[in-house]
């Protein structure tokens, strides 16, 4: 049973909320190490030995023999540590024999990473598995229990929770990493059938491992039906450099390359299914922000979908406790050194992520690394190479010093003789587009108005008109007359008015990123490409329920608008 500890009460229990002050409590985890077996071990006493253990970490993961090579090459001694016990903590809290060694990640920013990799490259060969194999095995022995205690518990949780579900409507997210890896495995096991759906959203960012080893799941699981989500029409670099690189606070790819693609996939692959249950490789220990999270709870990205995530009070330990035990194939990248496999640069990647890339991934980290370059000169950093080299571009918040940004400025002055009129200053000619994003508002109609104007008004369902528009085609002057203050679910004629405001915003900025798509529960929301950077936002009106979501969804109505903010 998995320990919790209440920081305000000071109290250990078997709850993730205080059963006192109802706080969320955090998990209390030992990892001790014993010192006859040279292991570490989940229960204070070695069920090989029977000896006591001394308390080592929190949590700890193995440190795979490539890894290990690479330590050692920069600490001046290869094959040092080849036949010792050789564990990581967390970061540089690296254990030798149960004992921790000094190694500084930090310093990992000078190192010069030409000679690394030719050293590695020379040493490779000689690199043996055998006492890591070994070691393993003893591991595996030792903590048999622990295996035991959390393999049934998840398998029982998954049976519980889907009891009711038909196999059909289960879905398994599966990023090529060690925690879907686990999830997909268990999930497979619980229903004691390979006939449920996975989807593996290719960011075009995935490490070269991550993409072997999906091709070698697909071969082992041949009856697994493990689709790919995958944005064709945007290009990440090419993205970059219209925006900026995404940050940690403004993680934009996710959105684009991530979430939408699956979004659609999954609408594809669930057509006319009212509800499904989607199974997360996501744990607690990960992040503070993940820490958070619930292990049953209603997607907060994607519609009609519920997140179990069966394993996310696991700890490293637990995860390649199982994969070994179950001798499951994992993503290779692991082997490397590498804790995280999801974009191999994205922002929230830790330094000692990006020393490996730039080991093991050269030629990619450089090509990033000059475009990173190119964007610090463009929006005027004075030191571009600190800017990038010391990870501030990691840091940065809104579209300052972005051209692009600008087409998020509104320019408009309210009619001095009309009541609740402005007029538009565009920053894209009037086209057929535009009314598109007036659908969510009512229903358009171009036969009533003033044609030689470009005078088109918009109903609501009871025929009563709640917008006027005027603009002719190619004119970027536009005249929205609003008259019925809750159109979008608007509370007040101002709140009716920034309404407009989200849809015009979303036609100066559209560049088909799809959010949009991925907001929209009736899948009324088409997005399609033409010649060159044109893109075509359409609404089906058969389709749309004209509740607004997807006119407020985001900050300004555009998903870009969020990410390019700008100083006003």
């Amino acid at each position: 049973m998995i320990q919790y500890r209440c920081k305000s009460c000071k109290i250990s229990c078997n709850s993730s909320n205080c059963s006192i002050c109802g706080e969320r409590t955090k998990k209390d985890s030992t990892i001790y190490w014993c010192e006859f077996c040279n292991i570490p071990i989940y229960e204070e006493q070695c069920s090989l030995c029977q000896h006591t253990g001394r308390p080592l970490s929190r949590d700890i993961r193995p440190v795979f023999p490539e890894e290990r090579l690479l330590i050692e090459i920069v600490r001046g001694k290869p094959f040092e540590f080849l036949e010792e016990s050789v564990w990581n903590g967390s970061g540089s809290n690296y254990f030798i024999n149960g004992k921790r060694i000094y190694f500084s990640i930090s310093g990992l920013r000078n190192c010069n990473t030409d000679w690394v990799r030719e050293e590695y490259d020379k040493l490779k060969k000689e690199n043996t598995y055998l006492y890591f194999e070994r070691l393993i095995e003893k591991w595996i022995q030792a903590n048999q229990k622990r295996f035991t205690e959390i393999e049934k518990e998840a398998i029982s949780y998954i049976r519980e929770k889907c009891s009711n579900y038909d196999r059909r409507d289960l879905l398994v997210s599966f990023s090529g990493g060690k925690d879907s890896t686990v999830t997909s495995d268990l999930v497979l096991r619980a229903f004691n059938t390979t006939q449920i759906a996975h989807i593996f959203g290719d960011t075009t960012l995935e490490f070269p491992q991550t993409l072997a080893y999906i091709t070698r799941f697909r071969k082992e699981h041949p009856k697994v039906l493990l689709m790919t989500a995958e944005n064709k029409e945007k290009d990440f670099m090419e993205l970059c450099r219209l925006i900026g690189p995404p940050s940690r606070v403004m993680r934009w790819c996710c959105t684009v390359f991530k979430t939408g693609a699956i979004t659609r996939k999954i609408q594809a692959m669930f057509r006319g299914k009212a509800h499904i249950v989607t199974f997360y490789g996501i744990r607690r220990s990960e992040s503070i922000t993940r820490s958070k999270y619930e292990r049953e709870s209603d997607s907060p990205k994607i519609t009609k979908q519920t997140v179990i995530s069966p394993i996310i009070d696991w700890y490293d330990f637990d995860i390649w406790l199982y994969l070994f035990t179950r001798k499951i194939d994992f993503n290779d990248a692991y082997r490397l050194g590498y804790t995280r496999v999801g974009c191999w640069c994205c922002p929230n990647n830790s330094l000692w992520s990006e020393f490996l890339s730039r080991v093991h991934m050269a030629e990619s980290y450089q090509k990033f690394r000059n475009l990173l370059l190119e964007f610090a000169i463009q929006i005027g950093k004075p030191d571009p190479k600190q800017y990038i080299d010391g990870g501030f571009w990691k840091a940065r918040q809104g579209g300052n010093g972005v051209a692009y940004a600008q087409k998020s400025v509104i320019s408009f002055e309210a009619c001095a003789t009309e009541e609740h009129t402005f007029q538009y200053q565009l920053q894209r000619p009037i086209s057929e587009e535009l009314y598109e994003l007036f659908k969510p508002f009512g229903y358009i109609n171009f036969s009533l108005g003033n044609a030689r104007l470009g005078e088109v008004y918009v109903f609501d369902h009871m025929g009563k008109i709640v917008l006027r528009l005027v603009g002719r085609k190619g004119s970027e002057l536009l005249r929205v007359t609003i008259y019925k203050k809750t159109i979008a679910n608007a509370k007040g004629w101002k709140a009716a008015e920034e309404k407009v405001k989200c849809q015009i915003t979303k036609y100066q900025m559209c560049m088909g990123c799809k959010a949009c798509v991925s907001v929209c529960r009736y899948n009324a929301i088409h997005i399609s490409y033409g010649e060159g950077d044109n893109v075509y936002y359409r609404i089906d009106d058969a389709v749309c329920k004209r509740c607004g979501e997807c006119v407020g969804h985001f900050i300004a109505g555009c998903y870009m608008r969020k990410v390019l903010s700008i100083k006003r």
